[in-house]
This record gives structure tokens, sequence and C-alpha cells, in this order.
């Protein structure tokens, strides 16, 4: 596999003309797509933005709208496409896409990866983009050949005629010259080759030889290296700075004021590193200066008790059943703040020279990393080229792309290449983060055990607010300082007096059947940065949702499994995937001193239940098995699945054994792994991933594997320790 970027204004000239053959266009968003395009076509002429492009070598290129973080994207995506378009996807070129709209994903409606909605997103366009490109292939080659189609049939790139193999490059000469269909038929699942096949992935090469580019391997000719010196507390301004002993230190060209603090740039990354630490700065104080981790919770139990919350959700009536209730329950779950401490961190090169610009990250949203190059360069954006790598670990970190900014201001301050990274303190302290949440679940059960009323309340902050003051620049570059100063007040106004954000809420009432729902929201705002984290509000509702659910099946003196599949009726893949689970829990038998705990949630369209075998030694958590049975529709790659599945367990369990972020005077008190730390291959347990086949549309994997994996441990810690920890990361008193 080979990985490049693609620049929209000179794709004919450096890639279609130099390797010649037949270019398809067609369009992801599902708007009405151009036929095959001349390869002699002139850069002046239409040129489509969405590309699959096949060589008279037999070399498909396949131009992917998505970004690749681990998550597999361009596996699932080149699958689609090959399995229509009848081509292994191993064999494939594949190529990171240029910006445009055309690349826009359908289910965001911009030009980003995200949300684990990928596959699902592109299943019908990419295959129904192959199953085109086929017909056109074997109408060329009937005209080349003289026969007719029912002679033929196709296998890896290939037409077979009787014992004779004709690749598909000999005929795109012709095929330039035919009109494509634009519906050709689909297969039947029944005959997917390459869609279910176990199957490596098409990056696994490049990866393991190192010969795959990320964002931090760029280093381009009198590249210059920059760190910059951001306030211990987020939102204080700069007051002052000495620059002189700094200036003289080895390696340093400049030392200059950006937007977020001081930059000092150096030959070197080490050398800037090192001034940048001795640099003496003074910032302003902000109310956030006054706010602790204390602080910050008992302000959130006040807000769950004023009378200030939104009521997104009240159906039935919850208060005339607890008088009915046979057991009514209420408790309160707290989640802390928490980083995403990607493996890379954050980076970027930025090159400015006359009215163009050039930059290389591994982004979320390349359109956005171009939008802000343009807005703070001054460059019109169709001058500011995008070079796509790949990323070292997203989460929803690199959705925000504050590093673009910094980069895009020192290099037009200094006139250098300038490759800015961020160490992993500076990714702790002074990045982006899952919000905090206390929430409050009451709930009533009758005597059959089916739940009767549902009373939930969050208070915490939102993702939405900061999420619209770190894309409008980059979405709109031309757009006034007030209009968007004035727009993200507004939405501040918005979610907390009228609007309760989705994110906040996700996954907390959804998953059951009760009639009588009520949710309550109360924002609170302290001013930390905050952003999507994976798997967003299903990373802490789930813990909650799923804490309770356990603690009314044992009030009701019900099996945890049979009371969740008593109450999931209108659920029925949730309910299965419940089933699935419970009867391989039946068969488990765990050893002595080791006991098991059991969640479901649905999350991202897909359906997961797990659960945990856990010990305690020492007053120690440890988890030693997990099962994981996951219905995701139709698997396109069930090692990817497994992966996506396990991956998100291990993440899962790094927030419920150790993640917390302790505040203190506004400052962020973790800096590295050594305060914050990750899960260690000695605490990792096994685990096991059942997948429910399925003729359904793909549903989401990067991030459902995750909500469920902390309730099940602190389900397995009450049955063994009869501690019920409503608080994360558990700790045992």
């Amino acid at each position: 596999m080979h990985i490049e970027n693609v620049s929209r204004r000179r794709f004919l000239k450096t890639t279609a003309v130099v390797g010649g053959g037949v270019v398809i266009g067609f369009s992801l968003t599902g708007c009405s797509s151009p036929g095959p395009l001349p390869i002699e076509l002139a850069e002046g002429g239409f040129v489509p933005n969405a590309f699959l492009q096949l060589l008279p070598d037999n070399t498909l290129r396949f131009y992917t709208p998505r970004d690749e973080m681990g998550q597999g994207v361009t596996t699932g995506l080149s699958t689609l496409l090959g399995e229509e378009f009848d081509f292994d996807p191993l064999d494939m070129d594949i190529r990171f896409a240029g910006v445009h709209e055309d690349y826009n994903n359908p289910g965001m409606g911009v030009q980003a990866t995200g949300g684990s909605n990928a596959t699902h997103a592109h299943f019908d366009q990419l295959r129904q983009v192959g199953a085109n490109a086929r017909a056109l292939i074997l109408a060329a080659a009937e005209h080349d050949l003289a026969i007719g189609q029912e002679q033929m049939s196709t296998d890896n790139g290939e037409i077979l005629v009787g014992s004779e193999r004709y690749p598909y490059g000999q005929f795109v000469k012709t095929a330039a010259t035919l009109t494509p269909p634009t519906e050709a038929p689909l297969k039947a699942q029944s005959a997917f080759k390459y869609i279910g096949r176990e199957s490596t992935r098409v990056d696994a090469l490049a990866k393991s030889t190192g010969t795959a580019v990320f964002g931090i391997d760029i280093d381009l000719p009198g590249m210059h290296h920059a760190v910059v010196k951001r306030s211990p507390v987020a939102g204080a301004a700069l007051q002052s700075f000495d620059a002189e002993l700094v200036k003289t230190m080895p390696g340093v060209t400049d030392v200059i004021e950006i937007g977020s603090g001081i930059a000092v740039v150096a030959e070197r990354y080490w050398q800037a590193k090192v001034a940048a630490d001795a640099l003496e700065v003074s910032w302003t104080s902000v109310p956030l200066s006054k706010v602790n981790s204390k602080t910050i919770r008992a302000d959130y139990e006040v807000a769950l008790t004023s009378n200030e919350a939104l009521v997104p959700t009240d159906e039935g009536d919850v208060d005339a059943q607890w008088n009915s209730a046979e057991h009514v329950l209420e408790a309160d779950y707290w989640t802390p703040f928490l980083s995403h401490a990607p493996l890379e961190p954050m980076n970027a090169v930025v090159r400015i020279q006359g009215n163009e610009a050039e930059v290389w990250s591994g982004t979320q949203g390349p359109v956005a990393a171009q939008g802000l190059v343009a807005r703070f360069s001054g460059i019109d954006p169709e001058r500011v080229k995008v070079h796509q790598t790949y990323l070292g670990g997203g989460f929803g970190r690199r959705g925000t792309l504050t590093h673009i900014i910094e980069a895009t201001q020192i290099a037009v301050a200094t006139g250098k290449p300038i490759h800015l990274l961020w160490s992993r303190e500076d990714d702790l302290k002074h990045g982006l983060y899952r919000p905090a949440s206390l929430m409050r679940l009451k709930a009533g059960v009758d005597a059959e055990g089916k739940i009767l009323a549902w009373d939930a309340a969050r208070a915490g902050g939102n993702i939405s607010e900061d999420t619209i003051k770190n894309m409008m620049p980059a979405l709109f570059p031309g757009l006034g300082d007030g209009m968007i100063d004035w727009t993200v007040g507004l939405a501040k106004g918005a979610l907390k007096g009228w609007v309760t954000d989705p994110s906040s809420i996700e996954g907390l009432f959804e998953d059951y059947d009760q009639v009588h729902t009520r949710i309550k929201h109360t924002t609170i705002n302290h001013g930390i940065p905050l952003t999507f984290w994976r798997s967003v509000g299903h990373s802490y509702t789930a813990f909650a949702k799923e804490s309770m659910i356990d603690e009314l099946a044992l009030a009701s003196g019900q099996d945890p499994v049979a009371f969740r599949l008593n109450n999931t009726q209108n659920k029925p893949r949730l309910q299965n995937v419940i089933r699935v689970a419970g009867e391989a829990l039946q068969g488990m038998l765990p050893k002595q001193g080791h006991y098991l705990g059991f969640a479901a949630h649905h999350s991202f369209l897909t359906d997961v239940a797990q659960i945990a075998e856990v010990s305690v030694q020492a007053g120690r958590i440890h988890v030693h098995k997990v099962l994981c049975v996951v219905d995701c529709g139709i698997a396109v790659n069930p090692d990817i699945v497994r992966a996506q599945m396990e991956g998100a367990i291990m993440f899962g369990l790094t927030a419920a054994l150790h993640g917390e972020h302790q505040i203190q005077d506004g400052e962020v008190m973790e800096s590295n792994f050594d305060n914050y730390p990750i899960l260690r291959m000695t605490e990792a347990p096994s685990v096991d991933v059942v997948i429910i086949p399925s003729t359904d549309k793909p549903t989401g994997v990067g991030e459902p594997g995750l909500p469920p994996i902390a309730p099940a441990v602190a389900n397995a810690v009450y049955r063994a320790t009869g501690q019920r920890l409503r608080s994360l990361p558990l700790r045992l008193a």
C-alpha cells in the first residue's frame, strides 16, 4: 500500500497525466457524478474530487476520503470498493484525498473523520462506485475482445474468458470513451469475496516497517523547530516575559509572542524545548485560577439540587410511580476529567512561500487545517495545500487543531518552515479534556422486575460550546472574530438556558423499556477546555446507567442478565447480545477469588455486552479476562472489528482503573505517564470477542467497545468485595 496526499488542482498534472489510464469520478456525498474522464483533460476542465483511477499497468488507485488513525478505515473502505470492483484491497494503491467538498463525510456534512461512522456512511456509495467501474471495464472488454459479457467473469483485477486472463488495465483506453452506468447491480451478501474476509490491514506493512509517514516524521529543507510556552491555567493571558537570556541559548533563532503564549524557535527540537523551559513568563489571573477539583464537584452537587436544570426528556408520569414501585433506588455517580493521550502528541509543519502555504499534519479534519492556515496567514484557502498523514491516535483530540494555529502564526512571524511539536507534558496539561460529570439516577421496579420509572440528572460541562468555538474559525476562515464571538456566546447561552447538548446525556436512558422517563441537565462551565473523547457521552453515562441496572437487578432478586433481558423487549439487537453473553456467562467457571461482572450498552448504532472477570488482591483490582459480544451489522473485516473492541476495552480500562485529572488553582496537575498512567501490559486482560453474524448495514466499531467495560468491572468488584464503587477511577475504600 502506498499513501500519498493529493492536491485537487494538480491531480491530473501530477498523477493522471503521468500515470495514464482512466480516471473514474464519483461523488461520496450522493450527488450526481460525472462520467469517466480522459487523461488528456486540461487542468481547466472539470475535475471530480473523489477518484478511482485505473492505470494501463493495472494499478488501481483509491483516493480515500477518511483519515487513518489506527481504526482501520483505509482497509474497510477499500474493501467496500474492492468487493464490487473485484479487486483485492491488499493490491490497491491507496492515497489520502485532498481537500474538497466531494470528500465530505455523508454522516457529518463536513470533511471529517470520527463518530465511528465511516463504514456505515460510505457502505452504499463505495460499493456502487466499484460496481459501476466493473461494469464499465466489462463493457470496454466486450468491445475490444468482441465477446459477449455473458462469457466473461472477473477475478482480482482481471477479466476471465475461458482459460485466458486479461488485466483490467488493458481496457482503459476504450473505457475512457464509454458512458459508465450509474446504478450497476450490487452483489448479494452470499457472493461477498472480500467483505467478511479475515485479512491483514492494507497499512500493516508500512506501519510494521516504519515507512508509514506520520506528521511527526516530516522533515523539510530549512525547517526549524518550535515549542510554545503556554499558561498553566486555560484562558489566562500573557502579562510579561523576558526573552533576553533565552535568545542567547544554543540554536535559538526566534522568541515571539503568539495567541496561545510564547513560541521559542530553534534549529533543533530539544534546543527549543530547553529554552522554552527556561523562559520567565507571568500570566493574568482568571476565574478558573480559583477552581480546584473539590470546588468543581461541590458546584456539580449544588447544580443537581437547583431549579435551573433543563428537561430535554419528560415522558409519562415519573413521580407517580414511586409509591407503586416494589423497589426504589437512588445513587450518584462521578466521572473525572480525562485526557486523550494519543501515542503521537500534537504536531504540525507549516511552510509559507509568498501567497501559497502548505501544512503537514495528521488530523481528523483536513479541511479545518486548510481553513486555519488560511485564516492565520491571510492566504486564500485555495492556495493552502494540505498534506494529510497517518494519525498516531486520535480519539477525538485531533479534531481540535489549535496546534495548526500555533504553527501558522510562528511560520508567518519568522518566515521559516516550522515544525511545531507538543511534548507529552503539553498534551496533558494544555490540551482539551473529556468533561467531568456528576450523575444522579433514581429508578423504580415493580414486583416482576420491570423498570417503572427512570429519573436521571447530569451536571457538568458541554463539549458543543468549545466545538463551535474551535471549528468556526476553521470552517469559515473569512468570518470576522466579532461574528465568531457572537455565535459562540449565543451557543453558550442556549446550552445553559434552553437547549441540552445531546452529547452530554447520550446513553443515559435509551437502552431499556421504561415508559416513565425524565432526564435533567445542568450546565456548569468552569472554563476548562473540553472536546470529544472516545465514545463521547457514552463513556460516562454507561458507567452510571449500567451500575444502576446492576443495583436494580440485585434489589429485585433477579439475575443481572435475566433482569436486562426482561427490560429490553423493545431493543431486540441489544437484547440479543445480552442473551448471547449471558449464555456464555453460564458456562464460565472462574477460579476461586475471581468474580464476574456484566454490562451492556448501545452506542454508534452498535450493541455490545461484556463480562469482566475480576479479582481483588491487597486492595488492588485486577481484571483477568473480558468477553465482548458485539453486533455491528456486517463485519467488513472481522479482524479489525476484534482489534477495535480489544483496543476500546484497554482504553476504557485505563480510564476505569487509573484515569483522572486533578485541578488545583485552575491548573491540571498531571503531566506525564508517571502521574497519569496508562494500562500496562501486565495489567491487560485476555479478551475474547464474539461477533454476531448479521445482514444489517455495518455500524460503528471504533468506540462502542469502550462504554460497557467500566461498569462491568465495577459490578464484578461489588461481587468480590461487597463495595459498590460509584466513582471513577475505581478505588476501594
